[in-house]
């Protein structure tokens, strides 16, 4: 039996709180009193109460709601729309009872339909299956009034001499980028078990776009810090310094995998380009060189043929090693994420373990694999924390790396990677055709920038290395590159200037703690420098060894505090633990004990850490520059006194 008109216009009509929804009619009630309420504004809560609870993308609505061929700024005419719904409704996106913004993705509707949570309840229609006659009609009308307000337009837009309608295709006409961040992409699979999955896409993305020469892209250490922000993408592409942002999701499915990306202009968040990527599981790694094309036409980037055909080659398909592969990469970065702590150390190595052992997984299932062969070389051999990997592990890390550029000899980030091990190694030469290498295949990569600047300022080349530091804080807005180049060059107050800064943002931790102590002191701010290396013994876990700091300066000054430091830090050594021969070194130097400084530089020496390759300009050491002995040490490393 067919329903009657009747029964058609009831199922037309939803209810929730004190209104109901006229489909047919195309009106708003409330209590039973007409709501005045725009055709657009009605349009969007007609999509919204029809998307069943489900999130409607700004981009869906356009789709939806505007004609492709109105001629309108959709960003400010949903902006607006949105704005007159939630005025009808008496909502607002603060405290939201019907509309929810769901921050740089959409919106969606929350509130109860005909006694149902986020859903019409039985019996009302679904639109997007078959719609009966009447609704046809309706839908009819208002694409019709639609294209008439875009005609409109277009006849007042070619009376007023708006050449800029004409042709407005993407990319032709619109807002050149040329810097982007890529934000980390959101896990829409409701399995955080994926989420090593989704870091993957992200890092990707990020290294198919960063190849680009012509477009700065943020490192992915920058990006990631954004995570899990509240701060819109106008304030995060100000503190990156970038004119767009790409956001997008992820979601894993039976097989197949589902990618969305959005381009956005960072100054006023205005929508660019939007796609939506479905394709096999196998296709996933392959399918980020496709969506880095779209996004690299919308910004009218200068993309030359190596760029092209390294953006179009194919990666293995064996999904067992893919899986593996990201699975390390996760817990790599998990284990350089974590904050420097004296009990992290056992998690740490736990991590550094998983990591390697999905790495040996990943070869095993694919022995072409480079990445994993990259995986390998980096937890044997990159100091990506402290202690250091023994460079006893330094030829294994070297095989694994360069097994990694037999396969693909444009993997930059193994070029770095060797550097990284030549740098500890003092191997000058080498490091400098392996970094200048990794520039040449990925001019945007932060870590071979900085791994140049760090070279050059070993070499005493100080105005070149801040020329590289610069550049590698555009690419990482996080490093601190630049501020070591302003120790280097005794400038302490410009030094002391970027760390108070890294300290209130809390960038690098007690890190950043740490790093003031050594401006102050050598700024002859003493009682300062000690007040910071006490917040930083404590944030890195040695609360005795702050203890001796407050102690030492209670009851004989910045004298008797070094002294109680520097019997703590050798009391640890005697115990077992590992401590930063370099710092004992200069404890004892500031102290006009020589002899017992050089006795720890040699242990600084043997162990390869990160002070020797700094003799030559470092200002840590400069009361033991007058001593022959320090002379010979640069030379040990291969430097010019």
């Amino acid at each position: 039996m067919e329903p009657t008109t009747q029964d058609r216009q009831a199922r037309e009509k939803i209810a929730f709180g004190p209104f109901e929804v006229d489909l047919l009619a195309g009106e708003l009630t409330k209590h039973g009193t007409r709501v005045r309420l725009q055709e657009q504004p009605f349009r969007i809560l007609q999509t919204l109460i029809e998307s069943g609870g489900e999130i409607v993308t700004r981009e869906e609505l356009q789709r939806r709601i505007w004609p492709s061929d109105t001629f309108v700024d959709f960003d400010h005419g949903i902006n607006n729309a949105i704005k007159r719904l939630r005025e009808a409704l008496g909502d607002s996106a603060e405290n939201s009872r019907y509309v929810e913004t769901i921050p740089r993705r959409g919106y969606r509707f929350i509130a109860t339909l005909n006694g149902t949570k986020g859903q019409a309840a039985a019996g009302t229609p679904n639109f997007t299956a078959s719609e009966n006659s009447d609704r046809v009609r309706w839908r009819k009308w208002i694409w019709a009034s639609a294209l008439a307000v875009g005609t409109g337009l277009l006849v007042a837009a070619l009376i007023l001499g708006a050449s800029s309608f004409k042709n407005r295709a993407p990319g032709n006409n619109g807002p050149r980028i040329q810097s982007l961040a890529i934000l980390p992409l959101t896990n829409l699979s409701g399995d955080p078990s994926q989420d090593y999955f989704v870091d993957g896409m992200t890092d990707a993305l990020i290294t198919e776009m960063s190849q680009i020469g012509s477009v700065k892209v943020i490192s992915r250490t920058s990006a990631l810090r954004y995570r899990h922000t509240d701060k819109s993408l106008p304030q995060i592409a100000r503190e990156l310094n970038v004119d767009g942002v790409v956001e997008g999701t992820v979601q894993r499915s039976d097989g197949r995998i589902r990618i969305t990306a959005q381009l956005i202009q960072g100054a006023t968040d205005k929508h660019l380009w939007a796609g939506t990527y479905d394709r096999k599981i196998e296709d996933a790694l392959s399918l980020q060189g496709e969506i880095a094309r779209s996004i690299a036409d919308e910004v009218r980037a200068q993309i030359t043929p190596e760029e092209k055909a390294r953006m179009a080659r194919s990666y293995p398909i064996n999904m067992k090693a893919v899986e593996a592969y990201l699975q390390g990469a996760y817990h790599y970065e998990k284990a350089k994420e974590m904050t420097a702590h004296r009990d992290i150390a056992g998690k740490q190595k736990a991590e550094l373990d998983q990591a390697m052992a999905f790495f040996q997984q990943a070869v095993a299932e694919d022995p072409s694999y480079a990445r994993a062969y990259l995986g390998m070389g980096e937890v044997l051999g990159v100091p990506a924390y402290f202690p250091y990997p023994p460079m006893s592990m330094a030829e294994p890390a070297r095989e694994a790396l360069r097994k990694a550029l037999a396969i693909d000899p444009n993997l930059a980030e193994a070029y770095v990677d060797l550097g990284r091990i030549d740098y500890r190694g003092w191997n000058w030469p080498d490091l400098v055709r392996e970094v200048k290498r990794a520039i040449e295949i990925n001019p945007n990569l932060a870590s071979a920038h900085d791994l140049y600047a760090a070279y050059l300022l070993s070499m005493g080349r100080l105005d070149e290395a801040m020329q590289e530091g610069e550049r590698t804080q555009e690419l990482d807005p996080g490093s601190d590159r630049v501020a070591w180049v302003f120790y280097c060059q005794r400038k302490f107050d410009r030094f002391l200037e970027f760390k108070r800064t890294d300290a209130a943002r809390n960038a690098h931790g007690p890190m950043a703690h740490y790093d003031l102590g050594f401006g102050y002191e050598r700024a002859h701010m003493q009682e300062d420098a000690v007040k910071e290396w006490e917040v930083a013994m404590t944030g890195f876990g040695f609360d005795e060894l702050a203890a001796g700091l407050r102690r030492g300066y209670a009851s004989g000054g910045f004298k008797r505090a070094m002294t109680e430091w520097a019997h703590g830090l050798e009391s640890l050594s005697k115990q077992g633990e590992i401590v930063e021969p370099g710092l004992v070194a200069y404890i004892y130097s500031i102290q006009g004990d020589r002899d017992r400084a050089f006795a720890w530089l040699e242990k600084s020496m043997a162990m390869h850490s990160s002070a020797p390759p700094a003799f030559k300009v470092d200002p840590t050491y400069d009361d033991l520059r007058s001593d022959p002995r320090f002379a010979e040490l640069i030379r040990r490393v291969g430097l010019t006194p």
